[in-house]
């Protein structure tokens, strides 16, 4: 099993990072970010219902903790989903995807700022030295030949922060309840907020346009079959392997973005792009062992 499993949390991974790329092609044609989050999450919605359906024993749904901490999931999965694409919008792919998988980072923030983490000096090492990649990929230090704006930046970087809001959120809802139950009221809640800032004509014209097998697939592959065989696959291998399955996202993101999308990458932010992948991991791999431990 926990073969078969590592393959699941890396097709999810691999989905996430594919519906990146598929979020830019829309993008280029000039769909509204909001617009694509929302139907994403809608899609999504869908799919974590029929589950539910399909798996109703202890959802939990009678809990009102379940719903807090769900619906607190939600928040963070909405503008997950919203700055991505926003970050896409403003710079790359490739950037927008590498800011988000600096989520753990921010998790570490919080974590010491809530006593659930205690600092240490290689810790604060290690985020140094992701905080360095970021600079070199978006290339900071020369606003001229930058290729992506402060407000992708901005973006990329709370796509990050909200991903690890979803975190705490799914993780202190899921003693209350199903797994299944917490992505439905997430996803719920999400799509109860994008509906407002997306752009209501497009919103409507997505249904019948000739993009919208585009939609479709990044709601499958975002949001649908990905959260749910992740979840699935997450029972049956240690958090710390997952961690390291997950840079499959990026690396397929990085890997749409140059091949599909001509994305182009100089030297120092390729050599950015490997610190933020080799520390992020680094921190997910290392605080997952030392739960495991205690």
């Amino acid at each position: 099993m926990p073969s078969v499993s590592t393959a699941w949390v890396a097709l999810a991974a691999f989905c996430w990072g594919l519906s990146g790329g598929l979020g830019g092609l829309l993008l280029a044609e000039g769909w509204d970010a909001f617009v694509i989050a929302f139907y994403r999450g809608a899609i999504g919605l869908f799919f974590v219902l029929i589950w539910l359906m399909l798996r109703p024993q202890g959802h939990g749904l009678a809990n009102h903790r379940l719903w807090c901490w769900a619906t607190i999931a939600g928040l963070g999965v909405a503008g997950n989903f919203a700055f991505y694409f926003l970050s896409i919008r403003e710079g790359s792919v490739v950037v927008a995807a590498m800011l988000m998988y600096c989520a753990p980072v921010f998790v570490f923030f919080v974590s010491f700022a809530l006593g659930l983490e205690r600092a240490t000096p290689f810790k604060w090492c290690a985020i140094a030295a992701a905080m360095i990649g970021i600079a070199l990929l978006t290339r900071i230090y020369n606003i001229d030949a930058a290729g992506v704006t402060p407000a992708g930046l901005g973006a990329g970087l709370l796509a990050g922060m909200c991903y690890a809001l979803f975190i705490f959120g799914f993780k202190y809802a899921a003693p209350h309840g199903s797994p299944q139950a917490i992505l439905v009221i997430a996803f719920a809640v999400l799509t109860s907020i994008l509906i407002w800032p997306a752009d209501t004509d497009q919103t409507a014209a997505a249904l019948t346009t000739s993009s919208w097998p585009l939609f479709a697939a990044i709601g499958v592959l975002g949001a649908g079959l990905s959260f749910i065989v992740y979840v699935v696959g997450l029972k049956y291998i240690a958090p710390a392997v997952a961690a390291v399955v997950a840079m499959v996202e990026p690396v397929t993101a990085a890997l749409f973005g140059v091949m599909v999308l001509s994305e182009n990458l100089v030297g120092l932010q390729i050599l950015g792009m490997a610190l933020i992948l080799v520390t992020v991991t680094w921190l997910s791999v290392y605080s997952s062992s030392a739960n495991a431990d205690r």
